[in-house]
């Protein structure tokens, strides 16, 4: 059984085929410039060289159709025609509070993800558009919807909820919704079975902080609360997203430069975050090792301001679950960036969490699951890579199997 995992962006189209019954990935790639010329597509297949091709994809319905062709083709391909592939899973940003886990698609499915739309302008047009383009490539296999929302359909009220007019919520939608969900769901399944522990029994902060950056306060086995709010904008210093600030801050300056509001819009999203703060940087890398004598002050000072916000979420978090099991740090930066892990947990030994900081530093995702906490630490710290794809594909198998019911109840191999 081969299922392919979709990940349809505005102008670009990331899969992944699973074999299932050998449960690894045979090929992934993207399709990068779809609608916008110049396109191409980057092909990967274990133990084989990079493939790449350059192909004008006017839109996502042609950006599949190569997908298909290349999986199925006699240079690259892995399969030996498109009737092989079983089910899509299809990643959608957002499901509003409609969705509590994933779901076949049918009518039904796709008018409410539009009814949504409004929540995610950005992102779920262009998940429909992929799936619409799938649906008319692959028109006699199963589809289903995987949504980033809908781990976090969990939190309690007084959780989602924010301070204004309750007109807003009831005729607008206005709540906190989270993002991110298949990491979290991932990461903090797997560590529980570090921990040798049902699920239902733990109690886990996850960090999910690559240019997007996310926390979770799980308890026994459930989102509780989550950083990011009606849109992926709010929570931690992101990459090119500001994240908290006063909400008066946008106002102001829409004023003093005389912006619109989609103008201030696209500085909160794409100019502000590590890169407003340095002019110059998203990625960690350069701005750990900047020595420029005209940027090294402002790449200290974003990784302390980094670091400082990370810090206050443990803590705040570690106060709604009252006892915490582990501590798991995932993405990219997450993974790899050992230092401002260190930063980030500096000082909190108070509250019983200890790290080995020479194997913190030395810890990166190609060492796989990893404990950068000290036999003495009440609190565990794991260091986990995401695996939000084995998520997609575990639920498409488990729906089209009548197995599953959500997250909650869903038993995942990985749990093994």
């Amino acid at each position: 059984m081969f299922i392919l995992a979709l990940n349809c962006g505005s102008s670009s189209v990331k899969y992944q085929l699973f074999d299932w019954e050998k449960g690894s990935v045979v090929a992934k790639g993207v399709v990068e410039r779809v609608g916008i010329g110049d396109s191409f597509i980057v092909h990967e297949v274990p133990g084989r060289d990079t493939h790449r091709d350059e192909y004008e994809c006017h839109d996502h319905s042609t950006a599949i159709q190569l997908i298909v062709k290349t999986l199925t083709g006699s240079d690259c391909g892995v399969i030996k025609q498109m009737n092989e592939i079983s089910a899509v899973g299809h990643r959608v940003v957002h499901g509003g509070d409609k969705f509590v886990g994933s779901v076949k698609i049918t009518d039904d499915v796709l008018k409410t993800i539009e009814d949504v739309q409004h929540l995610a302008p950005l992102h779920n047009p262009p998940n429909l558009a992929g799936i619409r383009a799938a649906q008319g490539v692959l028109p006699d296999v199963p589809h289903v919807a995987i949504f980033d929302t809908a781990f976090h359909q969990t939190m309690p009220d007084y959780a989602y909820m924010y301070a204004v007019p309750h007109e807003w919520y009831e005729e607008h939608g206005v709540r906190r919704y989270g993002f991110h969900g298949t990491s979290h769901l991932y990461v903090s399944k797997r560590a529980a079975v570090l921990l040798g522990k049902d699920p239902k029994e733990c109690n886990i902060i996850t960090m999910h902080i690559g240019n997007g950056v996310s926390h979770t306060a799980i308890k026994n086995g459930v989102s509780v609360d989550t950083s990011m709010g009606l849109t992926p904008l709010e929570g931690a210093v992101m990459g090119t997203r500001c994240g908290d600030l006063d909400p008066a801050i946008p106002l102001f300056m829409q004023t003093q430069l005389g912006v619109d509001a989609k103008q201030m819009d696209n500085i909160l999203n794409k100019k502000s975050g590590m890169l407003g703060i340095t002019g110059k940087y998203t990625d960690r890398r350069d701005i750990l090792s900047c020595d420029a004598a005209d940027t090294k002050d402002k790449c200290r000072l974003a990784t302390e301001m980094e670091a400082y916000r990370l810090r206050k979420y443990i803590g705040s978090y570690y106060a709604v679950l009252g006892r915490v099991d582990a501590i798991v740090f995932t993405a990219g930066v997450g993974e790899n960036a050992g230092a401002i892990r260190q930063m980030a947990l500096e000082g909190l030994e108070e509250m019983g969490i200890v790290v080995d900081k020479e194997k913190n530093l030395a810890t990166f995702s190609k060492h796989g699951e990893t404990e950068v906490s000290t036999p003495k630490s009440k609190v565990k710290v794991y260091v986990i890579p995401t695996n939000e794809e084995l998520v997609f594909v575990e639920d498409v198998v488990a729906i089209l199997n009548d197995q599953y019911k959500d997250h909650t109840e869903y038993g995942y191999s990985f749990l093994k």
